[in-house]
């Protein structure tokens, strides 16, 4: 009884931003501003907080800290969805003034991707228990490979998601407005419908949200096995993607080396799992404040290397 007042209390809270967000303060399509940006993505850190407090009173300690553990670590994981997101807006070019469309139904869909997801992955550790050795050693190899990466410029133009998509979509070459598809002998086109770059953007965008969820979802379950913990750290992580994206989109090569850190924590949960099946248990405090501590050092790393830079060296 418990847990499905818990699940109602989520659904309720964010059915409500979400109706306050599309309903009240984006109810029409414009551009949105940095000041704007920042505000709304406070907002929705503050509401993910408050709900992680509400976890914390309501399900005991232990759930809470894995809760704000694992909501720090996606959203922190979010940064480099920013970053690609900013790529795919750019070399698109969808104008600003449609991008909040594109990312509000880019939201949409990864809340209904992330659940199956999570549901799938749930499962699998009931299941199989050793299933979780597997994500620790595939985020231990996803952390190292990130710390040896080389810098270099990225085209997605050349990316196979792009390249698979331009293959089997009948795409203009033009934008029509806010329209994700146009009846092309409306617009001079071959009859039928016909699929903008605004689709294709929407399109990439939940296909770089898949690829990410690929090493948020392991990492999420390496901190905590709770379906509810798990989910609700990841949507509140997420809900906020598409302000933090205005609000740091022209400024993301500012974090150009959080990605240090995020690779370290990501060899830490991989490694607390080995120590888990070993008997040697880590405390969930322990746990938040080496997640919290990394971040916050790859922070202020980047903000001072990167100090006096106008613009992105990629």
């Amino acid at each position: 009884m418990t847990d499905l007042l818990s699940w109602g209390v989520f659904a309720v809270v964010v059915v409500a931003l979400l109706a306050f967000d599309l309903g009240v303060l984006h109810r029409k399509e414009r551009e949105i501003g940095i000041a704007e940006s920042l505000k709304l993505s406070a907002f929705y850190i503050c509401a993910g907080l408050a709900f992680g407090a509400y976890i914390w009173f309501t399900r005991g300690p232990k759930d809470g800290l894995d809760y704000y553990t694992g909501f720090l670590v996606e959203k922190s994981l979010s940064m480099d969805n920013v970053f690609v997101i900013s790529l795919i807006f750019t070399q698109l070019a969808i104008p600003r003034l449609h991008q909040h469309r594109v990312l509000f139904w880019g939201i949409l869909g990864a809340l209904v991707m992330r659940a199956i997801m999570i549901g799938v992955g749930a499962t699998l550790v009931h299941e199989f228990s050793w299933i979780l050795l597997i994500f620790g050693l595939f985020l231990l190899v996803t952390g190292f490979r990130m710390l040896l990466a080389r810098e270099q410029e990225e085209d997605i133009h050349n990316s196979k998601l792009y390249q698979f998509l331009k293959a089997r979509l009948r795409l203009t070459d033009r934008l029509y407005d806010h329209h994700f598809m146009v009846d092309g002998t409306q617009h001079g086109l071959a009859p039928g419908r016909w699929v903008t770059p605004l689709l294709l953007a929407l399109l990439m965008v939940e296909g770089v949200d898949l690829i990410f969820a690929v090493d948020s979802i392991p990492a999420i379950f390496a901190i905590t096995q709770d379906p509810f913990v798990v989910y609700t750290s990841n949507i509140f992580a997420i809900l906020g993607l598409r302000a933090l994206y205005f609000a740091l989109a022209s400024m993301v090569h500012r974090f150009e080396y959080l990605k240090y850190a995020l690779a370290l924590v990501l060899i830490f949960i991989g490694t607390k799992i080995g120590l888990v099946h070993a008997g040697i248990a880590v405390p969930a405090a322990l746990s938040l404040s080496v997640t919290f501590g990394l971040l916050l050092a790859g922070v202020l790393y980047s903000m001072w290397r990167t100090r006096g830079q106008l613009k992105p060296r990629h």
